[in-house]
């Protein structure tokens, strides 16, 4: 479907996400771009992520090193629904009068001013998570592949939402926090509480986290009520099992031996060392370097277990390019990871 297409040759400005003319007709993987950050409260920026990793993709060279023909498999990006952008505006001036007023203290939760917004931004993200899984469930109905690009990491929940009702799968994610608070700053769906929610899907059995080295004491406390259910590979005492003598490959094994044969993989980009993404909004020293997350990857691929969806989330581009040219070559390989031989 590609023969006139020269995948050596620069890309133009008008080509499709990686430079590719696929279409939704001709495309095996379907990217679904989620703009949408309501609850972030520290570095922002996200909600430009989708578009940021677009841009860098078309400087990709696409013969990758494990993938070389990945590209004639067909890769599209969906279109965000411009009346979720419109909404998010409103509601974001909202989340920000909820957010001073609990960095200057004077949050009053049962003042009917904030209850409203509270509720207000509740309700947009649950009509998101049921358009998100209705989307989803539309393009694997049609033999699509399907991974969402965010956004921040509250977006993936409308994945889960969809796979509730399927056979039981685990979640391998590469994080620099747990994301397991009941809410942040009084929000449900934070971007701080995408697997606390996720959990409450009795199809997600196992939850492995990698990556792990800022998080509270309810969240703790949370890991070591569940220890069948969560698995977490906290970052110093992966770099302390380095230093003593493991290896990467010993490492990847004994995470990817955690997880069950159907496996979601959520990749928020701050889990990578913050030199790869400096612009993330709540980035973290520490974390995983771009090759050993790419070896990880490949570790699971290898090991033949099934992907059944996957998401890259956190990406927020600065003054150049290099967060969006780092989550471009992330999301590939994510995308080759997913993608059968």
């Amino acid at each position: 479907m590609f023969e006139s297409f020269n995948p050596s040759a620069a890309a133009t400005k008008d080509a499709g996400i990686f430079g590719l003319p696929s279409n939704e007709d001709n495309a095996l993987v379907v990217i679904i771009p989620v703009n949408w950050e309501l609850t972030v409260s520290y570095g922002s920026g996200t909600f430009s992520g989708p578009e940021a990793v677009k841009v860098a993709s078309l400087q990709m060279d696409l013969h990758h090193h494990d993938f070389p023909l990945l590209w004639k498999k067909g890769i599209w990006m969906d279109e965000f629904p411009r009346h979720f952008k419109v909404l998010h505006a409103g509601l974001r001036k909202d989340a920000r009068i909820i957010i001073e007023a609990i960095e200057k203290g004077i949050l009053d939760e049962n003042r009917p001013k904030y209850k409203e917004i509270y509720d207000r931004i509740r309700k947009a993200n649950e009509d998101l998570r049921f358009w998100l899984s209705n989307r989803i469930a539309y393009w694997c109905e049609q033999g699509k592949i399907v991974g969402l690009l965010g956004g921040d990491h509250s977006i993936p929940l409308g994945y889960h939402l969809y796979l509730s009702d399927k056979e039981k799968y685990g979640v391998l994610q590469v994080d620099a926090h747990l994301d397991l608070r009941n809410a942040y700053e009084g929000f449900k769906y934070s971007h701080a509480s995408i697997f606390y929610n996720a959990l409450e899907f009795d199809a997600l059995e196992k939850l492995v986290q990698v990556g792990i080295r800022d998080y509270c004491e309810e969240e703790a406390k949370l890991v070591k009520a569940n220890p069948g259910r969560i698995k977490v590979f906290y970052d110093r005492d992966t770099r302390k099992k380095l230093f003593e003598g493991s290896t990467w490959k010993d490492i990847s094994d004994e995470i990817i031996a955690e997880l069950p044969d159907r496996v979601y993989v959520s990749v928020d980009i701050d889990g990578l060392d913050p030199k790869l993404c400096p612009n993330t909004g709540t980035p973290v020293p520490g974390g995983l370097q771009f090759e050993e997350l790419m070896y990880l990857l490949n570790r699971l691929k290898a090991s033949g277990k099934e992907i059944v969806g996957f998401d890259l989330c956190e990406v927020a581009p600065g003054d150049d390019e290099w967060d969006g040219n780092v989550g471009a070559r992330v999301l590939y390989q994510l995308i080759g990871l997913a993608v059968r031989d």
